[in-house]
């Protein structure tokens, strides 16, 4: 009976990816298996990881473990655990029993044995090994990064957001369902340091072999692409922050010929921590420290574990994103990437459509730095300066259940859009109080686009149904249409989505005001037809005179 209700969901897969072929889509099966929240991901409820994995160097090769608790939320006999290819499971086992399982791509359909009683907890023991994909262009396109440093010691990290975490270990490979905790345990050659998320719980140094294992423990939910493991010839030096929630421990991991100027340049992330949880609120991962770690790639917001490969340079890799100078007022990637401990790790999108979430508060983020440090208007020139990262080509918002992230855009138009919303919030307490609150309303939880617009309209007693349509879900800019003669300024807004009504700041000559377009012409009375009109800059809008 089990396999003939298998043979039944295979069956609506297949339906359900036809009916997205009808809509002239290009996703697949896979897409939709490791997209959605399917009926064998939704019955049970992750607990903890035991993540052990011994890593080969020289062979390019990784083998290990990964033990699953889970909460039984309701019955089923059938459990979808991801792992891509070329890696293999050897077994899956629940209760020393070996389970039978059916496999579609990436995703392994196990078949229980044990009935499965709501409010029970479980384990399921997955062994596995082979040669990891590796990194083409991490961390865009990633896997493991198999390289060496300049001495020829062996410099290897982990990459995965939007690939998956299953390019490297068996899990449960969707985002709405963060784990609660859960342990890494690392087998590396000795001349060589594993350093992975959260603690350094304990290291173990074999009395026979080569080899030494690096224990780490999380002690706070984790995305799974937040997961990573670094392995170099590192050194450690560290600091305590003062915060608000007290001591935190700051730890800094970098290869050894690079301690000295890593001490210098990093300074920038206590200078971070000071600015973000001023606007964001407390770090969410005291219990777990934060490190930088240096990795042989750009860098990326693994949670409590911030990879860091910017070459110590300010900026991008010593540019301006912003064209303005302030961009090298700081080095991006430990701006940008430790500011995703709020916006990605402390509070996640469920679906990789939602991905703005993530990239567009934390792009906004390094306006934010330089507010906190310069002061707004250099704040203003910067995120401004951004604009010209603009492509307007896709719809911020990807489509949902089949693992689609959206347009590029999400980052600076993502940043732009909500520059734009704190003009209208028009107190800059009250938005400091949003961004405060955004982080502790949904702490260490997984979130939908709606619950974000819901909290902000919510807080600013404002419908922003229409702005948020207009700047997440279309692609035109809204564009101020006016003209201005005989003393009549006459107004109104084209390029937007249905009941699009935003309030915009203007100068007439040297007379501030606000005015309060629709889709149909407004007019309102001047002291003189020959003094210029000037939109704020602020806002992320165009005109056009008529």
């Amino acid at each position: 009976m089990k396999r003939i209700l298998f043979i039944i969901f295979l069956l609506l897969v297949s339906i359900a990816e036809a009916q997205l072929l009808q809509n002239k889509t290009t996703f697949t099966k896979q897409d939709t298996l490791r997209g959605s929240i399917t009926p064998e991901r939704e019955w049970w409820d992750l607990s903890y990881y035991n993540l052990n994995i011994k890593v080969q160097p020289d062979k390019k090769y990784i083998s290990g473990y990964n033990i699953i608790r889970y909460k039984v939320l309701k019955s089923h006999d059938v459990i979808q655990i991801d792992l891509q290819e070329p890696l293999e499971i050897a077994a899956f086992t629940q209760d020393n029993e070996q389970l039978d399982y059916t496999k579609i791509g990436p995703a392994y359909f196990v078949i229980l044995k044990k009935k499965q009683v709501p409010g029970a907890y479980n384990e399921l023991y997955v062994q596995y090994s082979g040669s990891p994909k590796e990194a083409v262009r991490a961390p865009w396109d990633g896997g493991f990064s198999w390289k060496k440093d300049k001495n020829g010691k062996h410099f290897i990290a982990t990459s995965c957001q939007g690939l998956g975490a299953s390019v490297w270990w068996p899990n449960k490979d969707h985002m709405y369902d963060e784990v609660d905790s859960m342990r890494i345990a690392i087998d590396v050659p000795k001349d060589l340091i594993a350093v992975a998320n959260g603690r350094l719980r304990d290291t173990y140094d074999y009395k026979y072999g080569d080899y030494k294992l690096y224990e780490w423990y999380v002690d706070n939910p984790i995305n799974n692409y937040g997961v990573n493991v670094n392995i170099g010839d590192y050194v450690n030096f560290s600091e305590v922050y003062e915060g608000e929630k007290g001591q935190l421990d700051m730890d800094y991991w970098v290869l050894k010929d690079n301690l000295d100027k890593a001490k210098k340049h990093f300074k920038d992330a206590p200078k971070m921590m000071k600015a973000f949880e001023h606007w964001f609120g407390p770090y969410p991962f005291y219990e777990d420290s934060f490190k930088l770690v240096e990795v042989p790639y750009l860098g990326m917001e693994h949670q409590s574990s911030v990879t860091y490969g910017n070459q110590y340079k300010k900026g991008y890799l010593g540019s301006d994103l912003s064209r303005t100078g302030w961009g090298l007022k700081f080095d991006f990637i430990i701006i940008h990437e430790a500011g995703h401990e709020w916006f990605a790790n402390n509070i996640t999108y469920k679906d990789a459509a939602d991905m703005w979430i993530h990239e567009g508060f934390t792009a906004y983020s390094e306006s934010l730095f330089l507010d906190y440090y310069y002061g707004k208007e250099a704040a203003s020139d910067y995120v401004i300066g951004t604009r010209a990262n603009i492509q307007n080509d896709k719809p911020i918002i990807g489509q949902y259940d089949v693992n689609n992230e959206g347009s590029g855009d999400m980052y600076y138009k993502g940043a732009n859009m909500l520059h734009t919303l704190r003009q209208l919030v028009e107190d800059d307490d009250l938005w400091r109080q949003i961004l405060r609150g955004l982080n502790s309303e949904f702490y260490h939880q997984t979130v939908t686009t709606k619950q974000i617009e819901d909290y902000i309209s919510t807080i600013t007693e404002k419908d922003l149904s229409a702005f948020f349509n207009q700047y997440l879900r279309d692609t035109r800019i809204p564009t101020l249409e006016y003209s201005h003669q005989k003393r009549t300024l006459k107004y109104r807004w084209i390029n937007i989505v249905k009941n699009f009504d935003m309030p915009i700041k203007i100068k007439i000559g040297d007379d501030e005001k606000w005015i309060f377009p629709k889709s149909e012409w407004q007019t309102i009375e001047t002291s003189s037809s020959k003094k210029p009109i000037t939109i704020d800059r602020n806002f992320y809008v165009r005109s056009k005179e008529y």
